[in-house]
């Protein structure tokens, strides 16, 4: 919408985890770093972890994007699954037909598929994003997928990515085993004042023109002051100053205009956000404009909304078919819940069983005991 107004090639704050876009802050450049060390010493586990909006998938995806050829990847996004959706997944991602297997099947086909991989001198790999939505179990299952091994390497590298919670759960005693194989891991944290800074300048530049816009003094403060140093945030609030300066046919940032946004944001009334904004209007400019700047920033909030629910769409690699497959494999679950429940109400009666019979026990030894004395 703006950004021939200000010279760019494209949207320099847009949400999209964008490889081209990375800014090397120095805790993203040790978090890549990192995983590159994992990755080259074929490492069994690599956890990333990171807050929300820190930029762990486009720390991913430019990883990606320097993987050598001779590596086979499967990326798993959807982590709320049971085992044999998970299993299913992966394969799906290998490439491996799943349609009418069931779970033994799968991971049959799946080592079948690594063995094969490995005797063509190729390595298999995969990134599990929103780690932290697993469960112990799956977790474990995860784990088991990783023993198969040589005397001398790994036939399967795994990377773990997800918020600062999949610390607390890893931290389980059930999951000791599967902790103590994560050999590499790096947490990526927010940005500092003096990098939010040049992130933003980083960001207009890829965009095609770090001048296209002037960040009166104190803008870059109030802008780190809200958003804590996550680039999702900075990007949020700049992308809105850029709209709004565009809509007043104004190339700078000043003071008034970024504490009406923060203002609007600390409220949540976004559709209000272009009449808080008091800059003076540029010369011919009306009511009529007034009402179009408010308008269009209304829908700007609701396209960015829009934008990332699209991109989590899109990240969902098959959703179509995983969500044909995750109705089947409901009516399955079900049905294996009830086969769980029947089998406890079997095991409570044996319990009652047994505790009867050591009453007995118990009993017949205190007659034998008084007999004795």
């Amino acid at each position: 919408m703006y950004t021939s107004f200000f010279g760019f090639q494209c949207k320099p704050f847009q949400l999209t985890p964008d490889p081209e876009f990375l800014f090397m802050s120095s805790v993203h450049k040790r978090a890549l770093t990192y995983l590159n060390y994992g990755i080259q010493d074929n490492a069994g586990f690599i956890l990333v972890t990171g807050e929300i909006g820190a930029g762990k998938t486009t720390i991913i995806r430019s990883m990606m994007k320097s993987l050598k050829k001779g590596i086979k990847l499967a990326r798993i996004n959807n982590t709320r699954v049971s085992s044999e959706q998970l299993i299913s997944m992966i394969n799906e991602d290998f490439g491996i037909d799943t349609k009418g297997k069931d779970k033994t099947q799968m991971l049959s086909e799946l080592t079948s598929f690594l063995i094969d991989q490995y005797a063509q001198g190729l390595r298999s790999m995969i990134i599990i994003d929103e780690a932290q939505n697993l469960s112990s179990e799956l977790l474990e299952e995860i784990r088991l997928l990783s023993n198969l091994e040589t005397d001398k390497s790994k036939l399967l590298q795994i990377i773990l990515v997800g918020q600062p919670e999949l610390n607390i759960t890893l931290g389980r005693p059930e999951l000791e085993q599967l902790r103590q194989r994560i050999t590499t891991n790096t947490h990526i944290g927010p940005l500092n004042r003096e990098e939010t800074g040049a992130y933003i300048k980083h960001r207009l530049k890829v965009a095609g023109n770090e001048n296209g816009v002037k960040f009166e003094e104190g803008v870059m403060d109030a802008v780190y002051d809200f958003s804590k140093g996550i680039p999702r945030l900075i990007n949020i609030l700049c992308d809105f100053a850029l709209l709004a300066a565009f809509v007043d046919g104004m190339k700078t940032i000043d003071m008034e205009l970024i504490k009406g946004i923060i203002s609007d944001f600390a409220n949540e009334r976004p559709e209000k956000r272009a009449a808080a904004i008091k800059i003076e209007e540029p010369p011919k400019q009306d009511d009529i404009s007034k009402k179009i700047r408010k308008a269009l920033s209304s829908i700007h909030f609701r396209l960015q909304n829009l934008e990332t629910a699209v991109q989590g769409i899109k990240g969902f690699i098959g959703f179509d078919e995983k969500k044909k497959l995750l109705s089947v494999k409901d009516a399955e679950l079900k049905k294996k819940e009830e086969e769980l429940l029947r089998r406890e109400y079997e095991l409570m009666e044996k319990e009652e069983v047994l505790k009867k019979r050591e009453e007995n026990i118990r009993y017949l030894f205190e007659q034998n005991m008084k007999g004795i004395s």
